[in-house]
């Protein structure tokens, strides 16, 4: 079974050079993690057409849910409106993956971009280093990210070879409020929840990933992650949700989409970040309160 596995990515392999990066501990072997790489490179790149399966649709709140399982029957509460209509996905193997990742033996791909941002190492400010011993209070102690340090990579992209995918308008639950243009994401900056024990960290959506680019099912229905090299892998966390949940290289957590004023402003994934929510809108406050005292300051001149 391991011999087919392993030639069946060989095979997809030889269509692609070059790979988005995962994290180190994706694999046991250099060869496999290296396999690995390329797999996700090439899915990428021959991403099969959609065919819409013959679920049952359930429509609430602002777009549609697709059922693919028993197991969002009995959770008519969580898919209401309002806090909590997104159910949580129970017990999903859980990666460290980290902005600037070093090229290494067979792994010859740096990851410094995301499936948004061709300069996303850029954009952060820097190497997410995920060693202990280089964070404090959650960052890198060399820098201040200029992104949030609190990000994840789930396996869906919206938007292939510069378009969007046909069926994203059908799938994705918010798309209809969210939708500027054919091709542009409306998965970016997106909140999830994630949790493990007794501890809930939130952050951001930023890449995709682990393995795959096209599983909507299991992203916004009921499907669970499928098969991969990583042990059905489904959710890849930065170093910062790792020191937060207490993580191991490789862990089980729950996670679930939340909505921007489910987000406790007291945490840490608040503080850092351009392209963060809570950084926006203090930035908005601040500049509101420098106009009107500009202003004041005129009329009283």
């Amino acid at each position: 079974m391991r011999l087919s596995l392993v030639i069946s990515v060989c095979v997809v392999a030889v269509i692609s050079g070059k790979a988005f990066a995962q994290s180190q501990y994706e694999s046991s072997t250099d060869f496999a993690k290296y396999a690995m790489k390329l797999r996700e490179n090439a899915l990428l790149k021959i991403e099969p057409k959609v065919i819409m399966s013959p679920t049952k649709t359930v429509f609430t709140g602002d777009g549609p849910r697709y059922m693919t399982g028993p197991s969002l029957m009995g959770r008519g509460a969580e898919l209401s409106g309002g806090p909590g209509r997104y159910s949580w996905k129970l017990g999903i193997v859980t990666t460290i993956f980290w902005i600037g990742e070093r090229p290494s033996g067979n792994n010859p791909v740096p990851n410094d971009r995301s499936s948004w941002d061709r300069n996303w190492y850029y954009s952060y400010g820097g190497y997410d280093s995920p060693d202990p011993g280089a964070r404090r209070n959650f960052i890198p102690v060399n820098f201040v990210p200029r992104q949030n340090p609190f990000y994840v990579a789930l396996p869906y992209n919206d938007v292939e070879g510069g378009r969007t995918k046909p069926e994203a308008s059908q799938v994705i639950p918010w798309f209809k409020q969210a939708f500027v243009r054919d091709g542009q994401t409306v998965l970016k900056g997106r909140w999830i929840a994630i949790r493990h024990g007794s501890r809930i960290c939130y952050a951001q959506w930023e890449d995709c990933g682990p393995f795959r680019t096209d599983h909507w099912q299991y992203v916004f229905g009921n499907e669970r992650p499928r098969p991969n090299l990583n042990q059905g892998a489904g959710l890849d966390v930065s170093p910062a949700v790792r020191d937060y949940l207490g993580l191991g290289n490789k862990d089980a957590t729950d996670w679930r989409f939340v909505e921007f004023r489910e987000v406790p402003s007291s945490g840490p994934w608040a503080m850092y970040g351009g392209n963060n929510t809570f950084v926006l809108l203090r930035r908005q406050s601040n500049d509101r309160f420098a106009r009107r005292l500009v202003l004041k300051t005129e009329s009283n001149d």
